[in-house]
C-alpha cells in the first residue's frame, strides 16, 4: 500500500469518526505501549475489606427483590431448564445462548475452548491481545466469565424448589482465585467486567440469607467487585470516546448501579453521580430520537432494552428518576423493535451485528424471542406492547402489568424510522423490513438496501448474521460485507471499502428514502450513494413494490456511473429455496437465469450453518426481480 493510499484512508477515518476519537485513540495507545497506562491499574492490590456482610445486608438500598424468600413468582418446574442445570453442574455451558460447549468440571478460566489457547493468567490486561490469530476469539473466553449462566441456575433453584447457593458461590470464588485483579483477559474489556459485577450482584440478592454466604465468602466477593468497578471508572472514556456504542451504556450503568447498591465502598458516591450523568447522555445520543440505535443492530438494540431495564427499575425503586429523555427514547426504542417482530415467535430479522448476546436470561423462552425482554421493560413504562401473555421477566423484577397492558393489538401497516433508517410493511401473513440509512456513527456491516421478507412466520429472505467477529478473513468479509445480505454488489466489491476489524471507508449513506402507499400496493424507495472505492458519484437507488394481501413483492435495483468493467449482482439469501420463485430481468427486458450456490448462515453466534443463495447478474445498470411463493 502506498503511502498516499494510507494517507487518504487515514483521512477518511478522521472524516467519518472525528479528531476527539483519533486524539484519544493516539494518546491511549502511547500510553499503554509506553507502561503509563498500566500505572492507573494496581497489579494485585492487598486485601481490604471495604464491606463486611452484615452492613451490606443493613444498607436502605432496595434490590428487584430483598432474597429468594421474598420472591412470589409462579413456579414453572419445567424440564428444560432443568436439563440446562444438570448440563451447567457437569461443565456444559450454552455459549452465546447457543452451542453448547463441553468445559469440563473445574475447567481453566483462561482457556478458549475455540482455539484451545491459554492465555497468561499474570500479564497485566494492557498488555494482552484481543485480536489474536493464535488465541482465537476471545468472546469464547470471555463468555463463562460474565456469569450469565447463573440465571439459569438461580431459575432452577427457585423453580424446583432447590438450594444451589453453594455451586453459585463456589462458581464466583473460582474466578476470583483464578483471576488476579487487573491480570488477564478477563480484566481486558470494562463491559465484560461490568456485566460480571450486575450478575454477582443478583446473585448476592438472591442468596442474601443463605448460610453458605458467610463473612468470609462476602469478603472475598466484595473486594473483587470493588476493584472491577474502580477499573471500569479508570478506563470509562475509552468506552465513552472510543467505543461508544452498548459498551458504554452498560458500563455507566455499572458505575452508577455499583455506587448506588454499595455505597459503602471508596469513591462509590463518585461513581453513582458521574455513572449517572454519564448514562443519560450516552441514552440520548445512542437512541435516536424515532427510537432505532446507532449499531444498526437489533441484537445491540435489545441489549439496551435490557440495560434501561435495570436502570429504570432499580433508580425507581430508590426514590430516583431518570429525566425525560431517557424514557422516552425508551418507549420509542420499544414500539421501533415490537414493529419489526414476527408475531408468531417473537423474532426479528437478524440485521446487524449479533453477538449472541443476552444478558440476564429469565425465562425459558428462544434466544431469538424478544417479547419477554421487550414486556419487562415496558411495563415499567407503562406501555403496551401487544402481548398476550405474561413472561417470566416481569416477575422478577417485580412489577406487574395491568390487565390492559396484556391484551391484543394490531400492529399493522406502515412503520418510517428516518433517523436509522429502517421501513417496515407489516400485514396478517407478511412482515417486509428494509434499510436505507445515513451513516452518523460507525457501521460494522456493509448492508445498506438489505431487505427481509417473512410470511407466516418463516423468514423467506434473510440476513446471514455475524458467525464470528475473530476468524479469518474470507469468512469475516463474507459476513460483515455485502456478499451476505439481500441487496447489490458491484463486481466482488463491497458497498463500501473494508478497513481493519470493524472499520469501514467510504461510508454508505441515503440520498433520499420513502414508504407510501397506494390502493394495490405498499411501496418502498430508497437511494444511497456507494461504491466510492470503484468510482466518483456512484448510486444504488432501490424500489420495493408489496402487494397487498399477498405474498408478491416487486424489487427494482437501478446502479447509476456504474463502471463498466463491472458487473451488477442482486442477491438473495434464503434457507427455504423451494418456497421461493423469482423472476428477474436486466434493464432491457432481457430474462436473466440466476447463479443458485450454496452460502452461509448464522442465527446464533459461532454457529454456521449452510443457507441458499440466489445471483443475478447483468453488465447492463438495472435489475428488476418479481418474487413470490411457489405453490
Amino acid at each position: 500500500m502506498s503511502s498516499w493510499t494510507t494517507l487518504k484512508k487515514g483521512i477518511r477515518v478522521v472524516h467519518n469518526m472525528g479528531w476527539r476519537y483519533v486524539a484519544f485513540r493516539s494518546v491511549y495507545e502511547l500510553n499503554r505501549r509506553t507502561g503509563r497506562l498500566k500505572k492507573r491499574f494496581p497489579h494485585t492490590p492487598a486485601k481490604v475489606k471495604y464491606l463486611t456482610l452484615d452492613n451490606w445486608k443493613n444498607q436502605t438500598v432496595k434490590f428487584f427483590f430483598e432474597s429468594r424468600e421474598d420472591l412470589n413468582i409462579p413456579r414453572n418446574p419445567e424440564q428444560g431448564l432443568a436439563t440446562r442445570y444438570r448440563e451447567i453442574k457437569a461443565g456444559k455451558l450454552p455459549f452465546f445462548n447457543g452451542k453448547v460447549i463441553d468445559l469440563g468440571i473445574d475447567s481453566d478460566w483462561m482457556r478458549n475452548p475455540d482455539s484451545g489457547f491459554v492465555y497468561d493468567r499474570d500479564k497485566h490486561w494492557t498488555e494482552i491481545e484481543d485480536y489474536s490469530k493464535q488465541a482465537g476469539d476471545i468472546k469464547f473466553v470471555w463468555e463463562r466469565a460474565r456469569f450469565a449462566y447463573l440465571y439459569d441456575i438461580i431459575r432452577y433453584d427457585y423453580h424446583f424448589k432447590e438450594d444451589c447457593a453453594a455451586f453459585v458461590l463456589q462458581n464466583i470464588l473460582s474466578w476470583i482465585k483464578a483471576n488476579k485483579v487487573n491480570c488477564g483477559p478477563h480484566y481486558k474489556c470494562s463491559q465484560e467486567i461490568s456485566l460480571r459485577v450486575l450478575n454477582w450482584t443478583f446473585a448476592l440478592y438472591y442468596y442474601r440469607n443463605s448460610a453458605h454466604l458467610t463473612e468470609q465468602v462476602f469478603e472475598e466477593i466484595q473486594h473483587a467487585i470493588y476493584w472491577q468497578l474502580h477499573h471500569v471508572y479508570e478506563n470509562i472514556n475509552f468506552s465513552r470516546i472510543a467505543v461508544r456504542n452498548n459498551h458504554a451504556i452498560t458500563e455507566t450503568l455499572a458505575l452508577y448501579l455499583g455506587g448506588l447498591l454499595y455505597p459503602a465502598f471508596p469513591g462509590a458516591a463518585n461513581w453513582k453521580e458521574k455513572g449517572w450523568k454519564w448514562l443519560i447522555q450516552e441514552v440520548e445520543y445512542q437512541i435516536y430520537p424515532d427510537g432505532s440505535y446507532l449499531q444498526f443492530s437489533m441484537n445491540y438494540h435489545r441489549v439496551v432494552i435490557q440495560l434501561l431495564t435495570w436502570a429504570i427499575r432499580l433508580a425507581g425503586l430508590n426514590g430516583e428518576t431518570f429525566p425525560p429523555v431517557v424514557t422516552e427514547r425508551a418507549e420509542k426504542s420499544l414500539r421501533f423493535l415490537r414493529s419489526c417482530m414476527n408475531d408468531s415467535d417473537g423474532w426479528l430479522p437478524n440485521y446487524g451485528a449479533n453477538d449472541g448476546a443476552l444478558f440476564f436470561r429469565l425465562n425459558n423462552r428462544h434466544y431469538r424471542d424478544y417479547r419477554p425482554q421487550l414486556q419487562a421493560l415496558a411495563v415499567l413504562l407503562d406501555a403496551d406492547v401487544a402481548f398476550p401473555e405474561i413472561y417470566e421477566d416481569v416477575y422478577w423484577y417485580g412489577k406487574l402489568p395491568a390487565a390492559s397492558e396484556v391484551g391484543p393489538k394490531e400492529y399493522h401497516g406502515m412503520f418510517s424510522y428516518p433517523n436509522g433508517g429502517f421501513y417496515v410493511c407489516r400485514e396478517q401473513d407478511t412482515l417486509t423490513f428494509m434499510r436505507c440509512g445515513d451513516h452518523r456513527d460507525r457501521p460494522s456491516q456493509a448492508d445498506n438496501l438489505h431487505l427481509d421478507i417473512w410470511y407466516k412466520g418463516e423468514n423467506l429472505l434473510m440476513d446471514a448474521g455475524s458467525y464470528k467477529y475473530n476468524t479469518n478473513d474470507q469468512t469475516l468479509r463474507y459476513f460483515m460485507g455485502t456478499a451476505s445480505h439481500n441487496t447489490v454488489m458491484l463486481g466482488d466489491l463491497d458497498q463500501m471499502e473494508k478497513g481493519p476489524r470493524f472499520i469501514w471507508y467510504n461510508w454508505t449513506q441515503s440520498k433520499n428514502a420513502v414508504l407510501y402507499e397506494t390502493a394495490e400496493e405498499y411501496i418502498w424507495e430508497g437511494t444511497i450513494s456507494a461504491f466510492q472505492h470503484a468510482g466518483p458519484d456512484i448510486t444504488h437507488r432501490r424500489v420495493v413494490k408489496k402487494k397487498k394481501g399477498m405474498p408478491f413483492w416487486r424489487v427494482e435495483d437501478y446502479i447509476t456511473n456504474k463502471p463498466a468493467q463491472l458487473s451488477m449482482r442482486q442477491l438473495w439469501h434464503t434457507a427455504l429455496p423451494k418456497a421461493i420463485v423469482f423472476n428477474a430481468t436486466d434493464g432491457q427486458g432481457n430474462k436473466l437465469k440466476a447463479e443458485e450456490r450454496t452460502g452461509a448462515y448464522s442465527s446464533l453466534y459461532g454457529v454456521r450453518e449452510e443457507s441458499r443463495e440466489f445471483i443475478f447478474t447483468t453488465n447492463q445498470h438495472a435489475i428488476i426481480t418479481e418474487i413470490s411463493l411457489n405453490r
